[in-house]
């Protein structure tokens, strides 16, 4: 009878143990953007194409690159990870190369630091909402059970995620939020790219260091789009992609 209670206990301990929700830790994202199709896009129909071709030539099918985010329940810090040995042609750099966000889950308020073009914004705004459809369909990214959901931005623009409710904070890369959960795996096909977590570690994050610089020109996220929308315009078909980059 005595055993009997202990393997009982035993199983109770490891049952709730499998059940606690991951409150903070550390997630790698691998990013990974398909320079060929992207260059592609850049074609002008009207005009001779032939760098396209040559740089096209010249660089790897694919860019990876790799972001931390780092999380509690209060606030989350997503910045430039690890560096690969990928060399690169400057065409295939894009605005979002480098980014750095900080949100505050408690103000609902978001921090970035952006550099596009040569210029550094320093955005302060609030989070941007999502209108979020959530479907049935479920996948395992880094060992956690995600649910599917699809959002669209700049009013054409559809992204996919998953999310984990194993993860209750309503965060992701980027600037991507606002899912019962956190997001794990991020794709835009008209932007040929995909984010997906490829490692998260239960650390415990420094508190002071989940925020960005002051560096930088300070704008909402509204009037930094006005600024580029105003410069590159004559850009033709890298325009508004540049754009759709910035949004995120």
């Amino acid at each position: 009878m005595k055993q009997t209670i202990i393997l009982t206990l035993l199983w109770l301990a490891s049952f709730s143990s499998s059940a606690q929700f991951t409150m903070q830790g550390k997630i790698e994202f691998e990013r990974k953007t398909n320079l060929h199709r992207s260059l592609d896009d850049m074609k002008d129909e009207k005009g001779s194409n032939s760098w396209v071709d040559r740089v096209k030539a010249q660089s790897p099918k694919f860019k990876t690159s790799y972001f931390n985010y780092e999380f509690t329940t209060e606030k989350s810090l997503y910045q430039p990870g690890k560096e690969t040995e990928e060399a690169v042609p400057m065409f295939g750099t894009s605005p979002a190369a480098d980014n750095v966000v900080e949100m505050d889950f408690k103000t609902k308020q978001v921090k970035a630091i952006k550099n596009v073009f040569e210029e550094k914004f320093r955005i302060e705004d609030s989070l941007p909402r999502f209108t979020w459809k959530i479907y049935d369909e479920i996948r395992t990214i880094a060992q956690y059970q995600c649910r599917k959901a699809v959002t669209v931005i700049s009013d054409s623009v559809y992204v996919v995620a998953f999310y984990t409710e194993d993860i209750p904070i309503s965060g992701g890369p980027e600037m991507f939020n606002g899912l019962p959960g956190m997001i794990l795996q991020i794709a835009i096909p008209r932007l040929h790219t995909t984010w997906i977590a490829t490692k998260i570690e239960l650390t415990t994050p420094d508190k002071t260091k989940l925020q960005i610089s002051q560096k930088g020109k300070k704008v909402t996220q509204k009037e930094m789009l006005q600024q580029l929308q105003a410069s590159i315009h004559k850009w033709g078909n890298w325009a508004q992609r540049a754009i759709w980059w910035c949004v995120i």
